[in-house]
């Protein structure tokens, strides 16, 4: 199969239901142009802000939902992207009767991420590895893939699980922390991170869409890089230094943010270019961060 890009296109007769509505779920929008679309979100301003923009919105903090339950068994797609507790996945656990009785219902996209690989010491991985998460949201993320997938199997509807690298686009990227002050330039030898435009994660549920399997893929670039050089191209192309080097043993940093340098792997994405055909418009950071950058869109995120 030739790679080619997922064009963004009309899909008018696409009923679309997405599980959180956040930043991944808003690019898919852009890229897929469904006939309707409902998205949930926990902000009740938030829900103003997307029945404006024309989307059907529903505020769920948990529980059951009529109205969402009623909008689930009328889709013919549903993306989830908010990411799951300690219980495990809401939506799955109080909406899996609605979606076994979806009677349209043709593909379900669940966004996952590439903790789930823990750390393999640098060495490559791709989704035949081990699964060995080293933080308790990775174990919940693992969890609620198999879930889904269970799910997928009892009710014969392909699930795509996308686990997804670090998420960049207008609005989150190094550009934006540079500009704010915030960006650090830490200095852990051997630490290497994948990355993913947010644009190429839209182009992708577009190309499942079009192939739709029980599979998982890597999304994720060509290019695991040191966090550093992505600072400092960053800072290149704005125009000023980069933020001075600081020793990973000595930088302050949240307990969240410290535990992502815990994990070392290479993400392969073998199976997203031959598989699903998907040509990355953006194989590596120094792509995304110099259209961002050109285009004028880098501090923008709506």
């Amino acid at each position: 199969m030739s790679e080619q890009s997922a064009l963004p296109g009309r899909h008018p007769e696409m009923r679309l239901v997405c599980l959180g509505f956040g930043y991944s779920a808003r690019a898919f929008l852009r890229a897929v142009r469904p006939g309707a679309v409902t998205g949930t979100t926990r902000s009740p301003e938030k829900a103003d802000a997307l029945h404006q923009s024309g989307i059907r919105s529903i505020v769920y903090d948990g529980g059951s939902s009529p109205s969402l339950s009623e909008a689930i068994r009328s889709a013919t797609h549903v993306l989830v992207s908010a990411g799951p507790g300690p219980g495990g996945d809401p939506f799955r656990f109080h909406f899996e009767r609605d979606i076994a009785n979806a009677p349209d219902l043709a593909w379900i996209g669940y966004l996952s991420t590439i903790g789930v690989y823990g750390d393999h010491g640098g060495a490559v991985v791709d989704e035949r590895t081990l699964c060995v998460p080293t933080a308790d949201r990775g174990l919940w993320r693992l969890e609620a893939e198999d879930a889904w997938f269970a799910l997928g199997r009892r009710i014969d509807v392909p699930v795509g699980v996308f686990r997804l690298a670090g998420i960049y686009g207008p609005g989150r990227s190094p550009l934006v922390s540079l500009k704010e002050g915030r960006a650090k330039r830490i200095i852990k030898p051997g630490q290497v991170f994948n990355r993913i435009h947010v644009e190429d994660i839209a182009q992708t549920l577009v190309a499942s869409i079009a192939r739709p399997a029980r599979r998982y893929y890597n999304v994720a670039d060509n290019e695991p890089a040191p966090p550093q050089d992505v600072i400092e191209y960053a800072a290149g192309l704005m125009g000023m230094d980069p933020p001075p080097e600081i020793p990973f043993d000595e930088a302050d940093m949240s307990p969240m943010a410290r535990s992502f340098y815990g994990d070392v792997k290479r993400v392969s994405n073998t199976r997203l270019r031959s598989e699903l055909g998907v040509r990355l418009r953006y194989p590596t950071y120094r792509e995304g961060l110099r259209a961002l950058w050109e285009s004028g869109t880098w501090d923008n995120a709506s």
